[in-house]
């Protein structure tokens, strides 16, 4: 499906998942909203790079997720959000007893709330324009748990119930609600944890990630954020204008066990 004439926002989207899927979806045809908090050169060089090599418009919308106004702000300058991908996400392990109350707050605000802030800002605008599609960027940790993560279980464990109460707010609506709940992605971010990984366990490339990394994947193999950008745009396409308030797990095989 071509999505020209769309405009997606996707929230922190100037690297890893979030960049993957906004290449997907210009890709498509889609116009794209770049966004994180950053508001550095880099950040609008790259919407530029993505308008040449698409052929769409893009351009990068700098706010800051873990504050409600910021996130209510970007969907109003935006102008127009036909599709919204909250992705915005950070991490911080540590046992419950000894974790900061600044690091839960922090998490929950940015991987919960910010999702809450620019659905609500949204839906008026996809009501209005009789079309419109909400993807939230789970984890597999929104259906199962690991030790350690307690925020983030529980941060993407409420994405998943945003994603269904949104469902069934906009049942009747041309309008509809999933999200996408990858394992471990092969991003940057993780390709560089890769080598000190090696070091700390004394394994090579192949038997660190299949042994320690992915221990919990069964494929022992990562997601691309090709793979999770096509998911997405699976989810806005017409072929799933009946697939609402479920959750699709990009995550080989994590959550069968």
């Amino acid at each position: 499906m071509s999505f020209a004439g769309k405009t997606a926002v996707i929230t922190g989207s100037n690297s890893g998942i979030g960049l993957g899927v906004a290449r997907e979806l210009a890709r498509a045809g889609a116009d794209v909203v770049l966004n994180s908090f950053t508001d550095s050169d880099a950040d609008h060089a790259l919407a530029a790079e993505l308008a040449k090599e698409f052929g769409v418009k893009a351009r990068y919308i700098a706010a800051d997720m873990s504050k409600a106004a910021d996130c209510r702000r970007l969907i109003a300058d935006a102008g127009t959000c036909d599709i919204l991908v909250n992705n915005a996400g950070i991490q911080f392990v540590a046992p419950i007893d000894e974790f900061p109350t600044e690091k839960w707050d922090a998490i929950i605000a940015i991987n919960l709330t910010s999702a809450f802030h620019t659905t609500a800002a949204a839906l008026p605008v996809m009501r209005a324009a009789g079309w419109g599609r909400v993807v939230n960027i789970a984890s597999a940790h929104g259906l199962t748990a690991s030790p350690y993560k307690s925020a983030y279980v529980a941060a993407k464990h409420g994405i998943v119930g945003l994603t269904k109460v949104t469902a069934l707010e906009t049942a009747q609506e041309p309008i509809t609600c999933n999200a996408v709940c990858p394992g471990y992605v092969l991003t940057p971010l993780v390709e560089a944890q890769i080598p000190d990984t090696m070091k700390e366990y004394g394994m090579d490339r192949e038997t660190v990630i299949k042994e320690v990394m992915l221990a919990r994947q069964p494929s022992k193999d990562f997601a691309t954020v090709e793979q999770l950008g096509g998911t997405v745009n699976f989810l806005c396409s017409d072929a799933a204008s009946q697939i609402t308030g479920t959750t699709i797990s990009v995550d080989g095989g994590w959550t069968a066990l």
